[in-house]
C-alpha cells in the first residue's frame, strides 16, 4: 500500500514541476543516484539497505574506505541496484564537487541526497575544548549546508530529486549537557522546514527526520549509556528509523518523527514553556554513573 501511495504521490509532485529542458539533457543517459553521508553505520547504513533494496542506486560515504567497502559486500546481494562506496571528508571545501565528480565517473547523478553525518558532545558546554565544539559545528550544520545548497538548484531544474536531513528530537528544545548538538539539530530542523516551504511546486521533495534515542554507538561515545532519558524514552533501532524516514520521504511528508511516543514528546516540549522543560532536559541528559540514583 504504501508503495502505491509513494508513487501516486510522486506523479503529483511530479505534475506540479517545471523541468527546464537544458537541466534534463544535461543527467540524460545517466542513472539516478541516492548519497547517504555518515553511511556506513547506525540510520546511514540503515537507510542505505533501505534505498538499495527499493531498486535504487545509492553512493556510501563516510571517512574510513575499508569500512565503507565491508559494508558494501554484505549488500551484493541486493537485485536491481548498484551500492557505491566514496571516502570522503565532508567538511571539505569541496566535498560537494568531489561528490559530483565522482558521480559522474560512475555515471550517475544526484537525485536524492541524505545529511545523515553528524556527531555529538556530552557535558557541560565550556568542558569541551574550542576545537571539538568547532568539529561539531562543520559536521553537523556546515556539511548539511553546503551539500544541501550544492543539490538543490539542479534539482529543481529538472523538476525531480530530494533532500533528507536527519535531525533530532532533541532540535526541538534546548539541551543542557548536550547543549551543542541539540543546537545543531534544532538548526537542521529549521533550515529544512523552510527549505520545505521554499520547494514547494518545484518537484523536489524536502523531508527532515526528527528521531528519539536510537540503537547506534552515538550515547557511548558522548558517555551517555546511563542518561536517565534512554530509560524514559523508548530506544529506536536503525532500521526502523530507516523505514519511517524512507516512506515519510516518499509520501512526501516534510517532518517525520518515528514512532508512537516522539510525536507527543515533540509537542509537549513545543508547547510548555522553556523555563519548565529545559531543567527537566537537563536531568535526563546528565551523565551518570551505572546504578546511580541521583
Amino acid at each position: 500500500m504504501t508503495e502505491v501511495l509513494a508513487k501516486l504521490v510522486g506523479h503529483w509532485i511530479a505534475r506540479r514541476s517545471n523541468p527546464v529542458p537544458q537541466a534534463l539533457a544535461a543527467v540524460a543517459g545517466r542513472r539516478p543516484a541516492t548519497v547517504i553521508t555518515g553511511g556506513s553505520r547506525g540510520i546511514g547504513l540503515a537507510l542505505t539497505r533501505q534505498f538499495a533494496a527499493a531498486g535504487q542506486d545509492v553512493v556510501m560515504i563516510a571517512r574510513s574506505q575499508d569500512v565503507l567497502d565491508a559494508e558494501a559486500l554484505a549488500m551484493r546481494d541486493i537485485a536491481g541496484a548498484r551500492v557505491l562506496t566514496l571516502a570522503l571528508d565532508i567538511t571539505r571545501d569541496d566535498a560537494a564537487d568531489a561528490i559530483e565528480s565522482f558521480l559522474q565517473s560512475q555515471g550517475s547523478y544526484l537525485d536524492v541526497l541524505v545529511n545523515n553525518a553528524a556527531i555529538g558532545l556530552g557535558g557541560a558546554f565550556d568542558s569541551h575544548a574550542p576545537a571539538a565544539i568547532d568539529q561539531l559545528i562543520a559536521i553537523n550544520i556546515g556539511a548539511l549546508t553546503r551539500l544541501t545548497r550544492h543539490a538543490l538548484p539542479a534539482m529543481k531544474a529538472r523538476g525531480r530529486g530530494g533532500i533528507i536531513n536527519i535531525a533530532s528530537l532533541g532540535g526541538y528544545v534546548p539541551g543542557p549537557q548536550q547543549a551543542a548538538y541539540y543546537a545543531s539539530k534544532a538548526y537542521v530542523t529549521s533550515l529544512t522546514e523552510a527549505i520545505a516551504e521554499e520547494c514547494t511546486g518545484t518537484g523536489v521533495r524536502i523531508s527532515v527526520v526528527a528521531p528519539g534515542p536510537v540503537e547506534t554507538g552515538f550515547h557511548a561515545a558522548i558517555d551517555a549509556n546511563h542518561a536517565l532519558y534512554l530509560k524514559l524514552i523508548p530506544v529506536m533501532s536503525p532500521e526502523r528509523v530507516a523505514r519511517a524516514a524512507y516512506s515519510g520521504f516518499m509520501l512526501g511528508r516534510t517532518v517525520v518523527r518515528p514512532g508512537l511516543v516522539v510525536p507527543l514528546v515533540a509537542a509537549a516540549v513545543r508547547v510548555l514553556p522553556h523555563g519548565l522543560t529545559v531543567p527537566i532536559v537537563r536531568r535526563l541528559l546528565e551523565q551518570r554513573k551505572p546504578g546511580s540514583r541521583r
